[in-house]
Parts: structure tokens; sequence; C-alpha cells
């Protein structure tokens, strides 16, 4: 991932009308998640950051809500 002191600008964008939020690293759209496990799986695609980090929050900009809020979407999610 070149300099470990450097990371990515990963954002999660605020919630769409049907709960989703989309994620980017830069300029580049990574995806879209519906629950935090979605941003895990898409940084971890990406080769970009694991679990921990994605939890730990000071290295992904949350936006419109933190890594709990899924508005609409997080009930079925946990209803699966």
């Amino acid at each position: 991932m070149g300099d470990p002191t450097r990371h990515p600008h990963i954002v999660v964008h605020p919630p769409a009308l049907d709960g989703s939020r989309r994620v980017t690293s830069g300029d580049a759209v990574l995806g879209v998640a519906s629950h935090l496990d979605d941003v895990v799986e898409l940084l971890r695609l990406a080769d970009l950051l694991d679990r921990t980090a994605v939890e730990r929050g000071d290295l992904v900009e949350w936006q419109g809500g933190g890594p709990d809020d899924w508005p609409g979407l997080s009930q079925e999610h946990h209803e699966r």
C-alpha cells in the first residue's frame, strides 16, 4: 500500500433514500454498501483496509452517520 504512515482518503457517504451508502477512495467509487460488512468487503477487495481499521473510524471519513448508522436497510440485514 505504499507509505504505511499515509492512508487512502476513504469516505462512506451519507445514506441515500434507500439507506445504502456510497464508498469512495479519492476519486474512485469502490461501490455501494448497505451495512458495515459491505464496507469492509469493498475495502478488502480493493486491498485498502481490514475490518479493525474500518471500525476504528479515524481512517475512514463517515459522513451522515457512523459505522452503526444504516437507516432503512440495517433492519433487513439483521432479519436475514
